[in-house]
């Protein structure tokens, strides 16, 4: 996947993609990765390190993703995720916190302005969390961008903003939690109406126990789905930092040193070679826990 803008690709640009599609070749003998999931560390670190204004780490930090987005569609990735902003994120500086926000809604504005390219690319955007949370003007350009790829289907790009693992779980049983609660109501109604004699008799004794909520109530309760098969998370670090915690009981973490704007095609290689060689025991795992 490539945008055209208007300008003749360079010649080391088309060498690039050539060779990109080569060792895509040889990688897709391979099983590879339904979901990657990425945490984006160290755009502050960066523009510390290279003396860039305020900002501008997270300005090249978005350049970054643009390029692992492209090498993820064009390996087949059909799921990637992104946490983008963290609603622990909230506790920083109010001016920085400000700035982020401007930053997502200049980039969402500018996904809206290129509909029809993301459209012709088959990419579905969706933007999960507690998106009650987000400024109103992020939040309209988020739901335009979402209804307007809701029908593509080749590739899913899950935006996590005003996210937290825990904040999700949370969500989950409560949604669960009203679901069965509305079940236990329905199923009392029923056996009074049988009861009492009433004209329309309905059969209870096949119908479900609702004693509890079930773990598939939880688990389609929950923000991301499915759940991924490599989480990449740049910086060196090993944290989840809250992301992802009840999905990746069955998942290959990595963690290279790169920050994340350093992030480049051998990181998201390697981290597929990673999950080959674990493949077998990945399914196996799954295997066990159902």
């Amino acid at each position: 996947m490539e945008l055209y803008n208007g300008e003749r690709p360079s010649v080391f640009r088309l060498l690039g993609k050539y060779m990109r599609k080569g060792l895509y070749s040889i990688l897709t003998q391979g099983p590879i990765p339904t979901h990657i999931a990425f945490i984006l560390d160290g755009n502050r670190r960066f523009a510390k390190k290279h003396k860039l204004p305020e900002g501008g780490g997270h300005k090249a930090g978005f350049l970054a993703l643009l390029n692992v987005l492209t090498y993820c569609y064009e390996l087949g990735v059909k799921y990637a995720t992104i946490y983008a902003f963290s609603i622990d994120n909230f506790r920083r500086k109010p001016h920085e916190v400000q700035y982020v926000m401007d930053l997502m809604l200049e980039k969402i504005e500018g996904m809206i302005m290129e509909e029809s390219i993301i459209n012709a690319y088959d990419i579905c955007v969706r933007f999960v969390g507690n998106l009650k949370l987000l400024s109103e003007p992020v939040k309209t350009a988020a739901d335009k961008i979402m209804r307007a790829t809701a029908n593509n289907s080749k590739c899913v790009l899950l935006i996590a903003v005003c996210y937290t693992s825990t904040d999700e779980i949370v969500h989950a049983v409560e949604e669960s939690s009203e679901l069965n609660s509305n079940e236990v109501c329905n199923n009392q109604e029923l056996e009074e109406a049988n009861a009492t004699g009433s004209s329309t008799v309905i059969q209870t004794e096949n119908m479900e126990s609702y004693s509890g909520i079930k773990l598939v109530d939880l688990e389609k309760n929950t923000y991301i789905n499915p759940y991924p098969d490599v989480l990449i998370r740049t910086s060196g670090e090993t944290r989840l930092s809250n992301y992802l915690l009840w999905q990746t009981t069955n998942c290959i973490l990595y963690s290279p040193y790169a920050l994340w704007p350093e992030i480049g095609l051998r990181h998201v290689v390697w981290s597929v070679i990673n999950f080959q060689r674990h493949y077998s025991y990945l399914e196996k795992h799954k295997e066990y826990l159902k």
